[in-house]
């Protein structure tokens, strides 16, 4: 029932900051030290969206009960969309980088996450609103809301991926705190017994 919105969501709904360690020591001082600022705050926040993700594909058992998978999207949900309005934050508080057009990428990447979060937040609205009672309604409902999961993920990177880009992204690169987290799932935030040992989020290379 909950396949469809843990393939999308694994799929590469959430790309930002998914960083390699590669890179090289050309950056300067002052890149460095923005790329700094912004990744100590942002691993809290991949984190969040890291173990939300997980709790969501560990709730896609076929005999799942659809409150609690409802319960289970919706706090993963509302958990995804803070953690992207607190990326916002950081990147925002962090100033512009220092390269050429910094402050037009930065303030595109603050749009872009403020974008997300709110996405996200509808998302968890339509979750909260579905008919767990009609199990084929609920599915549907599912159905809809994996579609605009794809839409989010697919529409919305392009700033994102320019911060990370050249000279910024190299630096950001080399932070431990912008590189991609292995998702933990405390036991009350999906059922156990629906939770499968083998759903966990696909990595990047």
């Amino acid at each position: 029932m909950n396949k469809k919105l843990a393939a999308a969501l694994s799929g590469g709904a959430v790309l930002v900051f998914t960083l390699s360690g590669c890179s090289s020591d050309d950056n300067s001082d002052k890149v460095n030290a923005w790329a700094k600022k912004v990744c100590d705050q942002v691993q809290p926040q991949l984190q969040k969206i890291a173990n939300a993700n997980a709790a969501i594909q560990q709730q896609t058992a076929d005999n799942s009960k659809p409150a609690d998978v409802q319960k289970t999207d919706s706090v993963a949900f509302q958990q995804i969309s803070q953690a992207y309005k607190a990326l916002g934050v950081a990147v925002d508080s962090a100033g512009a980088p220092p390269v050429d057009g910094g402050e037009t990428t930065q303030k595109e990447a603050v749009k872009e996450l403020n974008a997300s979060s709110a996405a996200y937040a509808n998302l968890q609205k339509k979750v909260d609103a579905l008919d767990t009672k009609d199990q084929a309604k609920f599915a549907d409902g599912l159905k809809g809301i994996a579609d605009e999961l794809n839409k989010i993920s697919t529409s919305g990177d392009d700033a994102l991926k320019k911060l990370q880009s050249g000279e910024v992204g190299t630096a950001m690169a080399k932070q431990k705190g912008c590189q991609k987290p292995t998702a933990s799932v405390p036991p009350n935030t999906a059922s156990s017994k629906s939770a499968s040992p083998s759903a966990s989020p696909s990595k990047k290379p």
